[in-house]
């Protein structure tokens, strides 16, 4: 009985924070997916119009320095809002705490979301370096040449931030991925299921970087989240994830 009493408030809780996800939300998602989408493809016009055959090395070193870099920025964002805020803040709490409250609630959740709920904040977040970077490589055709190795990052880093939670989602899908996404997970180039599990057990606080996943080991075995928020305790008084366990409670 007990059992069945847990299920169904977790159901309603989950039920609350869906019902915080409004019309105004969903149409910047849609915005900002679409116009990140152009803008993206735009740019990748550019550049492999731009790339030389004696610069694939630089072009793959940029590359993977974009990779760590959103992996970390991923973890940057994913353990901030996992450990301190509320739902309750005005404007923000509702539209970027919300999402991470509900994923812990119900994990699988996630996997129902349509690709713009998935991706739509995501997308927002490179929008305005992506343009600025467009702008740049139409204005001036000596701008590539003179930045290859920075506009290969800004790039790579871009569709990497993009695409975390589609990568993210893939990591809570089991049945169904495309042969292609298996075989990245597989090969460790993005976030892997069995990687991923580790973060969801309660009170979630390891492995944030939900990218390629590649920093997680690192960062714990140097316990980076754990100093940092000892360092924020210690100058706030706040406690870290205090609002994600009383949604768990």
């Amino acid at each position: 009985m007990s059992a069945i009493k847990i299920k169904s408030n977790k159901k309603l809780k989950g039920e609350l924070l869906q019902g915080l996800y409004g019309r105004g939300k969903r149409m910047q998602e849609m915005i900002c997916v679409y116009a990140t989408t152009f803008i993206l493809l735009a740019n990748l016009v550019i550049l492999l119009y731009n790339v030389q055959k004696g610069e694939l090395v630089i072009v793959a070193g940029a590359v993977l320095t974009g990779m760590l870099t959103a992996d970390f920025l991923s973890g940057l964002f994913h353990w901030s809002c996992d450990s301190w805020g509320s739902v309750h803040v005005p404007l923000f709490g509702p539209a970027f705490i919300r999402p991470f409250r509900e994923h812990h609630l119900d994990p699988t959740s996630i996997t129902r979301h349509d690709f713009i709920e998935t991706n739509g904040d995501n997308f927002m977040l490179p929008l305005p370096f992506l343009t600025l970077l467009f702008v740049h490589l139409w204005r001036s055709p000596h701008f590539y040449l003179d930045n290859t190795f920075l506009v290969w990052f800004t790039y790579a880093l871009a569709l990497l931030v993009a695409f975390t939670n589609q990568i993210h989602k893939w990591s809570h899908t089991y049945y169904g991925l495309p042969r292609w996404v298996v075989l990245l997970q597989d090969w460790g180039v993005v976030l892997g299921r069995k990687h991923h599990r580790v973060h969801h057990v309660a009170p979630h606080e390891t492995h944030f970087c939900i990218t390629t996943g590649w920093l997680n080991v690192p960062l714990e075995s140097l316990h980076f989240w754990r100093h940092l928020e000892s360092l924020i305790t210690l100058l706030t008084g706040k406690k870290p994830r205090e609002d994600d366990l009383m949604w768990a409670k």
